[in-house]
């Protein structure tokens, strides 16, 4: 904004009374501004208005201390007055629209930037420079492409305009075309050192924390108070780190943002939460949701990690993602009431936006990308291809329980992966994944196929009755039978025959207990087990004769070997 004012006009004094008027003199506005303290330009502001000698274009001037302040609400209302006026200045509509652009009125703010000064094309004219820079920005949020490239045909070889290109590339996730354009006028300008900063943003999104921190170094040196230099350099940390190194970090915007950095309270809140593993969540997010974007997305996260699905597929349910993070928890959400509901149409349209973000041209190499593509295998249950992309990014996930978990059923799904497939699952330090039937189910499977029926008996032995104990045991049963481990077999198909009396459990349960007594023969099998497998015979009721043919048989090779089976 181009918002002057004359110096005023002031008779000569003799020496002794200009030193004494200076001596006298308050601080100026320009001063205010040159440091960026929007604060004391506003209380400056308000002490000269109150004392009869007001600045000129105070109401103006406070818009511009109260928008710079991130007081978006505040400015609003003061170009709202100023628009609403006898003869409002072209120039007044298009900060209106700046306003409202930041408070996410985008309809609003097309229709005042529409009222704003024209000649976008003259260099000269910078106001209707910016209502071109505006007008491109909001024709990215209409999602209008067409309109986006009329505007983006307008832009300037100056430095504002291309900065505005290099955030619809960042916004378009294009990082790599954001820094390039940085990185030139940064060539050109040494001293735009505020570069650095969005520099390190787009590292960071591109996973790169370590380098994005480097860059922030250099900034902080010259400005060590930058709220978003040191709110960014928390994200860094808790990425490399953990939460605990982010929020010490952060120590220092608190400290700040009880002065001069107003706008930061709600970002220090929201990261907070985030630091602290969502601690809070539901008491700080929900306010956040029409403030910052990202208040919405980890709400979600914060959802899904409690389990409750619902409330997690209700706050996303009408959002149209244009971001990958948003079509990411898109599809997580839909593929966790895919399988919670047992509906084809959520793990459809799951696996929709899982393979778009992993397909796409600027995600398909990020560990994003590549374990969105191994998601949407996984739906199609191609394990082969969800193993390549799993194992390409493993390194990064050794101490992740979700991804472990997922490993491990992935290699669990091939015939020659049962030993790797074990050691993932145990990896898993999660007591609720560890509770879960897919879990115990797979994990049983896997000591079954390792040759370890005995810890497959144990988990279940640990749960309470239940169905999901009726489904384990049915798979021990029928698992031990298929591999030759009779023992654990015939243990198991007792229990199943006594908790319902299905002829398919007796025929199970008869033929693992001769497994058991061949192998006992061939000493493949202690010849103590005899005893206790004639016992499980006997507890079976019906067909006596049968039973008593079976038994006969084992007592009488026990009596010939000298086996105590009584």
């Amino acid at each position: 904004m181009n918002i002057s004012r004359a110096k005023p006009v002031v008779a000569d004094a003799s020496p002794s009374l200009q030193v004494k008027a200076k001596e006298k003199a308050l601080p100026r506005l320009e001063d205010f501004l040159a440091q960026r303290d929007y604060v004391g330009a506003t209380t400056l502001i308000k002490f000269m208005e109150s004392a009869s000698t007001p600045i000129p274009n105070t109401k103006e001037w406070l818009a511009y201390c109260h928008f710079h302040l991130g007081d978006y609400v505040g400015a609003h209302k003061m170009y709202t007055e100023l628009v609403g006026g006898k003869e409002p200045m072209a120039q007044w509509h298009l900060y209106l629209a700046c306003c409202q652009f930041c408070l996410g009125m985008y309809k609003e703010a097309n229709e005042s930037a529409l009222k704003g000064p024209e000649d976008p094309n003259d260099p000269q004219h910078p106001d209707g420079l910016l209502k071109n820079r505006l007008l491109f920005h909001l024709s990215h949020k209409f999602n209008d492409e067409k309109r986006l490239m009329s505007y983006h045909q307008k832009l300037q070889d100056v430095i504002p305009d291309q900065l505005t290109l290099a955030s619809i590339h960042y916004l378009r996730n294009h990082y790599q075309e954001a820094i390039d354009i940085y990185k030139k006028v940064q060539e050109d300008h040494p001293g735009f050192k505020a570069l650095d900063v969005y520099i390190g943003l787009c590292y960071y999104k591109l996973d790169y924390y370590d380098v994005s921190q480097e860059v922030l170094e250099t900034y902080l040196q010259s400005f060590p108070d930058s709220a978003t230099t040191i709110n960014l350099k928390a994200c860094n940390h808790f990425r490399l780190f953990n939460g605990k190194a982010a929020e010490a970090e952060l120590q220092s915007l608190q400290n700040m943002a009880s002065s001069s950095f107003e706008y930061a309270q709600e970002l220090i809140k929201h990261n907070l939460v985030v630091f602290r593993n969502g601690e809070s969540a539901l008491q700080v997010l929900p306010p956040l949701i029409d403030v910052l974007p990202e208040a919405r997305l980890n709400l979600v996260i914060y959802f899904l990690r409690e389990h409750e699905l619902q409330e997690a597929h209700r706050l996303l349910k009408d959002l149209e993602p244009t971001t990958p993070q948003e079509y990411i928890l898109k599809g997580v959400v839909n593929a966790a009431l895919g399988q919670e509901e047992g509906s084809t149409e959520h793990l459809r349209l799951a696996q929709q936006y899982f393979q778009l973000v992993g397909g796409s041209a600027s995600e398909c190499d990020t560990i994003p990308g590549r374990q969105c593509m191994a998601s949407c295998f996984f739906i199609l249950k191609h394990f082969d291809d969800v193993l390549i992309y799993l194992n390409s990014i493993k390194d990064y996930f050794y101490g992740d329980d979700t991804f472990n978990y997922n490993f491990g059923q992935a290699l669990a799904s091939r015939s020659n992966k049962w030993k790797e497939a074990e050691e993932a699952l145990l990896l898993v330090s999660s007591e609720r994944l560890r509770r879960e039937f897919t879990y115990l189910g797979t994990l049983a499977r896997c000591y079954i196929m390792n040759r370890k029926p005995r810890l497959a008996w144990e988990l279940y032995l640990k749960m309470e009755t239940s169905s999901e104990s009726f489904n384990l045991i049915t798979l021990i049963a029928n698992d031990c039978y298929k591999m030759g481990q009779f023992y654990y077999s015939c243990k198991a198909f007792d229990v199943l025959e006594r908790l319902d009396p299905n002829p398919e459990f007796w025929k199970g349960k008869r033929g693992a207990c001769v497994g058991v007594f061949q192998q006992i023969i061939a000493k493949q099998e202690p010849r103590d087990s005899l005893q206790e497998i004639i016992q499980l015979l006997r507890n079976t009721q019906d067909p006596a004769e049968e039973v008593d043919y079976i038994i006969g048989v084992m007592a009488r090779w026990a009596k010939d070997n000298r086996v105590n089976v009584s």
